[in-house]
């Protein structure tokens, strides 16, 4: 699995939002009601829909966010064989870091729970996507401690 970064990336291109959050300095990770494992909340980017507005809604969904401050990080992109690109195409999302001031209580119907935590998962077995989403926290780290 081959995970890169970019400044600037067409926006016809970009097909996923994710979102690397905290809340009261701690990191925000949700649990899918098909999984026992821990992801970013994200998703795919709907006809129209612009990328920023992806991001929010998929915040909002996974999390119950209500009251948040968003921004973008930058374009990524990864190429090889997963459960969202089985052909293992390049594929194309934009990753954004969010801290979260409150929640909504009851989730949306996909998610099983929002997990907040003061490290980040060690095991890769307790990631849903492991190759990818300890790549896109690495980044948001780097590019907060370079800006």
């Amino acid at each position: 699995m081959k995970v890169r970064f970019y400044k600037n990336i067409e926006d016809r291109l970009l097909e996923f939002a994710v979102i690397v959050a905290t809340s009261g300095g701690k990191w925000v990770f949700c649990r899918h009601k098909d999984r026992n494992t821990l992801e970013c909340p994200g998703g795919h980017r709907k006809s129209r829909e612009k990328i920023l507005d992806t991001a929010k809604r998929e915040l909002a969904e996974e999390t119950g966010a209500i009251d948040f401050h968003i921004e973008p990080v930058c374009a990524y992109s990864v190429t090889g064989k997963n459960r969202i690109s089985p052909s293992g195409k390049e594929t194309f999302g934009m990753l954004y870091f969010a801290d979260i001031k409150s929640f909504r209580k009851k989730l949306h119907r996909e998610m099983a729970e929002v997990c907040l935590m003061d490290n980040l998962p060690v095991r890769s077995d307790q990631w849903t996507y492991p190759e990818i989403q300890p790549k896109l926290i690495q980044e948001v780290l780097y590019r907060e401690h370079c800006s």
